[in-house]
């Protein structure tokens, strides 16, 4: 039951009580001789016994409605403010409610906001400074990247393309014998070629992480289209972008061009996708990284609460005080959506 619903039964119901005391009072003060009086007496030509109940309950609904109407519009202005705080939007009331509780709520929630702000702003600052840190090491981190992926390498690509190489060894055997089916020779080259084009697939995903972890001089526009012009040279994929340039923290853009290695590596590793899109855009003070993919999807309810690469994403999104959603559905593809609330005095905005 709405807010409004609730006031009009409230009001009629008290409505209803006050008519009932009302006309016992006046048959106690003023006795009738006979209680067919109440429906002869009249008034506007309706007979008493039944002016005083649709009287009463006109103005319930009246006043019931009049005084929903008012709380709703009290309680709309509260909820749109705890909308734009969950948004990551900074929360000013044109209007300040009429109520002096809901001022005093009103007051609490854009205190909590400015908070949120400034835990946002020092957070992106913090993640700045942490890349200017990381800058002076990045030849050791692109040493243990390169290491960490020769074992992945070794443990995934190597092992299937092994595995494709023994199939193909058998394939040649069995052809200089004069019995072999043919059906089962071409599911067996159906077979290798499928394990070839995965591995090729792993090794471009497992490849991205090869990139510097620093966007160095380039802006992250600039990392994310050469990352995809890139990758669509080397993947039959339809890959579109779509990319604006605007002012960022440089910790902020490290983190976002990050999460997208990772979300499209995930994509070429496990989506099985023809169709990618990216769309990295600025709207009311927001800045939104969306990766779309016709993948096979996946339950996101079951995801393994193990999963480095989403665990991985997430933290980045919240190091910047962003927030992280991703919707699956199995056969129906994935999107991934990050957004970020822009501080110009963040610390460090790229030049």
């Amino acid at each position: 039951m709405s807010t409004t619903q609730r006031h009009i039964v409230w009001s009629v119901g008290f409505s209803f009580l006050i008519a009932i005391i009302v006309a016992a009072i006046s048959i106690w003060v003023f006795p009738l001789s006979s209680w067919s009086e109440l429906w002869d007496q009249h008034f506007m030509d309706i007979p008493y016994v039944i002016f005083v109940p649709a009287f009463s309950i006109a103005a319930g609904i009246l006043l019931g409605g009049a005084s929903g109407l008012f709380w709703r519009k009290q309680f709309l202005a509260i909820e749109h403010s705890l909308h734009l705080l969950e948004e990551g939007k900074q929360t000013e009331m044109k209007e300040k409610p009429a109520i002096l509780e809901m001022q005093t709520i009103a007051g609490r929630i854009e205190k909590i906001g400015k908070q949120m702000s400034e835990q946002a702003k020092l957070s992106q600052r913090l993640a700045t400074e942490k890349v200017e840190d990381q800058e002076e090491r990045i030849q050791e981190i692109i040493e243990q990247e390169r290491n960490r992926l020769a074992r992945e390498l070794h443990d995934s690509v190597s092992q299937q393309l092994f595995a494709a190489s023994m199939m193909m060894s058998a394939i040649n055997e069995t052809k200089q014998q004069s019995d072999v089916d043919n059906d089962r020779e071409a599911k067996q080259l159906k077979l290798v070629e499928e394990m070839i084009h995965q591995s090729q697939l792993e090794m471009r995903a497992l490849l991205l992480h090869l990139r510097p972890v620093a966007l160095k001089n380039k802006t992250l526009q600039e990392g994310i289209e050469e990352l995809l012009i890139e990758l669509s040279q080397k993947v039959e994929m339809d890959i579109k972008w779509k990319t604006e340039a605007f002012p960022m923290d440089k910790g902020v853009e490290d983190h976002l061009f990050r999460i997208l290695q990772e979300s499209v590596s995930n994509t070429l590793r496990h989506a099985k996708a023809n169709k990618l899109e990216v769309l990295m855009v600025k709207r009311d003070d927001l800045v939104i990284l969306r990766i779309v993919d016709d993948g096979v999807g996946f339950e996101v309810n079951e995801m393994k609460a193990g999963s480095y690469g989403m665990q991985n994403m997430h933290e980045r999104a919240l190091e910047v005080g962003g927030t992280f959603k991703v919707i699956s559905m199995k056969n129906k593809g994935t999107r991934l959506e990050v957004k970020v609330p822009v501080m110009i005095n963040g610390g460090g905005a790229n030049d």
